[in-house]
């Protein structure tokens, strides 16, 4: 029987992914089976590693995303369980050359397993990076605390004062998530509608945050899309922790946040 073999790049963005998983369980940003990873692999396999493994799975996928090699989490996967039962509760998965279904070319060892019912949103990320963010591979989905408060607050219906206000807290949120937080309109889970919007927030900011249900990043690597999620998130954190002490932090200056600019 045919197998796959990981090369040693793969090997270690997977590493990236238990380490990232492990950061999610411990700031209570993946309760149960919440949030979820991926990964476009396509650019490190040929063809013939990656074809005739597995049985297909139908599945309809867009068009062009035909042929691509994704990592990505199980459904029901309980995120801590990355940490060290990678192979059991995510897989690596091929679109076939008519992106009509997939087979698992590696992992998904778990009784029942299947790729996480977000697949139709990754695979649709995947595809607007690679026709327009070529250097982004990586999206992650998890629920992070501050932010999902603040896609409660009246500031979610007025994006830009929404990051102005996050930004603010402190240089380092605009430096390192420059385009900001997408407030992006509540749609139903696992459907074509999430994907839809959620690529809409990437065609502008760095962070689609869904309303009422937590925050979606995709960056280069695991690890870069992690860091978006965390600095974003401690800006809302500093943001709410003021309001909670009863006071309007007095923030950066407008003309503070566009000196920053420089950085970015």
């Amino acid at each position: 029987m045919k197998t796959l073999n990981l090369p040693k790049q793969v090997k270690a963005e997977l590493s990236k992914v238990s380490e990232v998983a492990g950061y999610l369980w411990q700031r209570e940003w993946a309760e149960r089976n919440a949030g979820n990873i991926s990964m476009n692999l396509t650019s490190f396999f040929t063809k013939e590693e990656v074809q005739g493994i597995g049985t297909e799975v139908a599945f309809d996928f867009p068009k062009e995303a035909a042929e691509f090699v994704i990592y990505i989490t199980g459904t029901g996967c309980y995120l801590r369980d990355l940490v060290d039962k990678l192979d059991e509760v995510s897989c690596i998965l091929y679109i076939n050359e008519d992106a009509t279904a997939y087979s698992i070319i590696w992992g998904g060892k778990q009784d029942n397993f299947g790729p996480t019912c977000e697949l139709i949103s990754h695979a649709s990320i995947h595809l607007f990076n690679s026709q327009h963010h070529p250097e982004n591979l990586a999206v992650v989905h998890t629920h992070p605390l501050e932010l999902i408060c603040m896609s409660h607050h009246e500031l979610f219906n007025d994006e830009e004062e929404l990051n102005r206000q996050i930004w603010m807290m402190c240089p380092e949120v605009k430096v390192f998530v420059p385009k900001g937080i997408h407030c992006t309109p509540y749609a139903l889970s696992s459907t074509a509608a999430l994907a839809k919007v959620t690529i809409e927030a990437f065609k502008t900011r760095n962070i689609s945050l869904w309303e009422k249900h937590g925050a979606t990043a995709t960056a280069p690597d695991v690890m870069k899309a992690w860091d978006l999620l965390d600095v974003a998130n401690k800006g809302a954190k500093l943001l709410m922790m003021c309001w909670a002490a009863g006071f309007k932090p007095a923030g950066l200056s407008n003309e503070q946040l566009v000196e920053l600019e420089q950085f970015t």
